[in-house]
């Protein structure tokens, strides 16, 4: 006789302050289809966002703004998750020996180039809106190519190792399948 597991007992329950967050992010997450579509992709890249971001509300609003301003520039979220990845390892006070900061590690000299001056970087939605935007803007600028707007993004047009990285990541940790 072998064991087969039960197929039909309940899930491990969720404390009720994580459920009511849960259910407030997808009915605030606008760049979804629908709640359900809103649901399944919160829920699955949480659960993969995890090890590197253990508070919930954090992995959850983290989540929430890749996904908005990645449709808002036209880029898949995973490919932003992938980059963040790559940059900071989800660190979102991270700042580089060249001085690039936060998640996306956007470089300092971008807020004076939009006159921006006193925007911080660090902070989430600010960090990951100049870091969708300037992808975006490379990707139009290469005509797609991916490779060569991800080498722009990093400073390392001509090389592959930073592209590689990021497509490695996106593949292995972030691609929905």
């Amino acid at each position: 006789m072998f064991f087969l597991p039960n197929l039909f007992a309940r899930a491990p329950a969720i404390d009720e302050e994580m459920r009511v967050y849960l259910e407030e992010t997808i009915a605030d997450a606008g760049s979804f289809e629908d709640p359900y579509t809103a649901e399944v992709w919160l829920v699955d890249m949480s659960l993969r966002l995890e090890r590197y971001i253990k508070d919930p509300e954090e992995r959850l609003d983290l989540l929430r703004t890749v996904h908005r301003e990645a449709n808002r520039v036209g880029l898949q979220p995973e490919l932003v998750l992938a980059v963040i990845h790559t940059e900071s390892t989800f660190n979102r006070f991270a700042v580089s020996s060249v001085g690039a900061q936060g998640l996306m590690q956007i470089m300092p000299f971008w807020r004076k180039e939009l006159g921006r001056i006193d925007d911080n970087l660090i902070e989430l939605e600010t960090n990951i809106r100049y870091g969708t935007t300037i992808l975006s803007y490379y990707l139009k600028r290469e005509k797609g190519n991916l490779s060569r707007a991800l080498a722009r993004y990093n400073g390392s047009l001509g090389k592959t190792w930073y592209p590689e990285r990021v497509m490695t990541r996106w593949e292995k940790y972030w691609l929905v399948n």
